[in-house]
């Protein structure tokens, strides 16, 4: 059987959605009764500490999230295959995000925001595409998805990675010999990486110190949409006050929700959304995972799973 172990998400809309993909293979719940040694699939976001208690019979766990760093550290975590959300509507919701703040601070929006809120009028003119280089941090699905849809907008692109990559259109860097050339070379720096002991802190003010100057006005500008575990949140404050950085988007922080006492929200040149970037559908979600059921079930090759070595 199928158990949910769901926290801060609808458990029982998706249990429902799943007993109707699934039928007649049973779908349980927390609070159910049933057998937890008859559990072979477990459906999780946030577990809890106990989430896996009993479950002798469990073949495979399912993530409802695209990133498993938080997962990877639950202390009762099972040595069985992890498998993670790969999906098109996921992508395109984290492409969508990228996209419209790459293109703000192309813009120099915070500039003419100021300029407004001051009712200056002074004209300036933004650097064109092709003459600013986007970098993107991680070219998993995510960040070849982001590199795939900022292409036609004429941007110079540029990738780094822990491995090398090959991507249609993108310079691509890798490792950490070649960390501060990616990095010298990028106007806009947007990250999406995983969460692994390596990247920690890496959005740090050393690393914003060693972004590309002089081709957007007031500083470069960085974009974290990945974990709030990447940045160092006193950095990017310092950052954006001495002109290190000229703005930042931040979708995720060290600590959720972002405390109200945060200096961020203070910040003209900071933009803040509240970890949306990106959700996971239901009704995409219930089918990706209904189909890798149902796959495993007849013997076909899990996809998607989790190299725990690596962390992702």
């Amino acid at each position: 059987m199928l158990l949910l172990h769901l926290s801060d998400v609808n458990e029982a809309s998706w249990a429902e959605a799943f007993a109707k993909a699934l039928h007649p293979y049973p779908v349980v719940r927390r609070g159910d009764d049933f057998d937890p040694a008859d559990v072979r699939y477990i459906f999780v976001w946030k577990p809890k500490p106990d989430a896996f208690d009993g479950l002798s019979g469990l073949e495979v766990i399912l993530s409802l999230g695209a990133g498993v760093d938080a997962l990877l550290k639950h202390p009762k975590l099972p040595d069985v295959p992890l498998v993670r959300f790969v999906d098109a509507d996921l992508s395109q919701r984290m492409s969508d995000y990228v996209v419209a703040h790459v293109t703000m601070h192309h813009r120099l929006y915070t500039r003419f925001r100021a300029d407004q809120k001051a009712r200056r009028w002074e004209q300036f003119y933004p650097p064109s595409a092709s003459e600013s280089t986007v970098g993107i941090m991680g070219m998993g699905v995510l960040g070849k998805d982001a590199a795939r849809r900022l292409r036609p907008l004429g941007f110079s692109l540029r990738s780094w990675s822990r491995t090398r990559k090959a991507v249609e259109g993108v310079e691509c860097f890798a490792g950490a010999d070649e960390f501060d050339a990616f990095l010298s070379g990028t106007d806009i720096l947007v990250n999406l990486l995983p969460l692994t002991p390596e990247t920690t802190g890496i959005l740090s003010y050393e690393t914003f110190g060693k972004l590309r100057h002089g081709v957007l006005q007031g500083g470069p500008a960085v974009i974290n949409a990945a974990r709030g575990g990447h940045q160092r949140e006193a950095d990017i404050v310092r950052a954006l006050q001495d002109g290190t950085l000229g703005a930042a988007s931040l979708d995720v922080f060290e600590v959720e929700p972002l405390p109200p006492s945060s200096p961020l929200w203070e910040l003209e040149n900071c933009y803040i959304t509240p970890h949306i970037a990106a959700i996971s559908d239901e009704k995409s979600g219930v089918r990706y995972f209904s189909r890798i059921i149902a796959e495993h079930r007849a013997g076909k090759p899990l996809i998607n799973v989790v190299d725990r070595n690596r962390g992702y």
